[in-house]
């Protein structure tokens, strides 16, 4: 659990990045450190987006609750992956307190900025990114 989110909302967050960043030969978004660049970008200049985060994960696990009475987390990765399809065009059953497709989109961009970003804002854990395109760095 972290000051953001609580232990479901945290379990949410892991299980969602990881499938839209998945692990294949290099580790998956939240071994990248991807959820580390959300937490700390959402105690800086993206505090404001805080309440989408909580809603957006609480509203993700409620679709999965409700279409297969399981957590987000523990579904498997093709429910999970045609779970978030169906968020990403607003084609949800749940109740949510803000927009899904809107959570969805700044989910997608925070993982990528995350998994791709200098190492010294928080993700990209041991410049993994970088080393799979063949990037060097500074």
């Amino acid at each position: 659990m972290s000051a953001h989110f609580d232990a479901v909302q945290e379990r949410t967050l892991h299980a969602a990045l990881n499938r839209i960043i998945p692990e294949d030969a290099y580790p998956g978004a939240w071994e990248a450190g991807c959820g580390d660049y959300i937490r700390a970008q959402l105690d800086g200049q993206l505090s404001h987006l805080l309440s989408i985060y909580r809603n957006g994960l609480d509203g993700l696990d409620a679709e999965a609750q409700r279409e297969f009475a399981q957590s987000f987390e523990a579904l498997s990765a093709e429910q999970q992956d045609s779970l978030l399809k169906r968020i990403e065009t607003d084609d949800v059953f749940a109740e949510w307190r803000c927009s899904p497709k809107a959570f969805f989109s700044t989910l997608v961009f925070h993982a990528a900025e995350g998994y791709y970003a200098d190492p010294a804002q928080g993700g990209n854990r041991d410049r993994i990114s970088w080393r799979m395109i063949g990037f060097h760095g500074k």
